[in-house]
């Protein structure tokens, strides 16, 4: 076994060195003109491949750059998120009461808060009562027999909103589904 290998490592070792002086006969053919042609067309080609690498690299780096601006605030913003729902349950207590002029100001601090969080990018994933549930928009908590025949399947209940930022969600709106 061991000679037939070296046998055909001998063969194959031949085969190379004849085509290396094959090439090199071929070369040694060629005008000065055409061997200067030939040298051109291969820096060229060497040229166009790198300048196509370099614009590829700036338009992926140009990407990962806009992703990175457009999600740079998420952990802020997912910080903040609690904040919301509190002035969410703080709003429904105090619609309760009789107090006007406090429901006034909480309304008024609670809007400023939410339109400056809107700013930067953060949106209401928008779902509600009566819509089929999806998967990739919601987080299913719990299922309980539907109400009606026609909330089968659908939501039934939202219990916490969901958020996203820009195209990406992050906070899934809770929900309850029927069944």
């Amino acid at each position: 076994m061991t000679t037939e290998n070296n046998e055909q490592e001998e063969l194959v070792d031949q085969v190379a060195t004849e085509n290396h002086e094959a090439a090199i006969d071929s070369s040694d053919n060629l005008t000065p003109e055409q061997k200067l042609e030939e040298d051109l067309a291969t820096e060229k080609d060497k040229f166009l491949r790198l300048f196509a690498e370099f614009e590829n690299y700036k338009r992926r780096t140009s990407k990962e750059r806009i992703d990175l601006f457009k999600t740079a605030n998420q952990e802020v913003l997912q910080a903040m998120l609690p904040v919301m729902d509190d002035f969410d349950r703080a709003l429904v207590e105090i619609k309760k009461s009789e107090d006007d002029v406090l429901l006034q100001g909480v309304e008024l601090i609670y809007e400023k808060l939410k339109s400056t969080l809107v700013s930067k990018g953060l949106e209401e994933v928008a779902v509600k009562a009566g819509d089929i549930f999806n998967a990739d928009f919601a987080e299913a908590i719990t299922q309980i027999p539907a109400p009606s025949p026609n909330l089968k399947g659908k939501i039934v209940d939202v219990i916490e909103k969901g958020y996203k930022l820009g195209d990406k969600i992050i906070r899934f709106p809770k929900v309850v589904i029927g069944n």
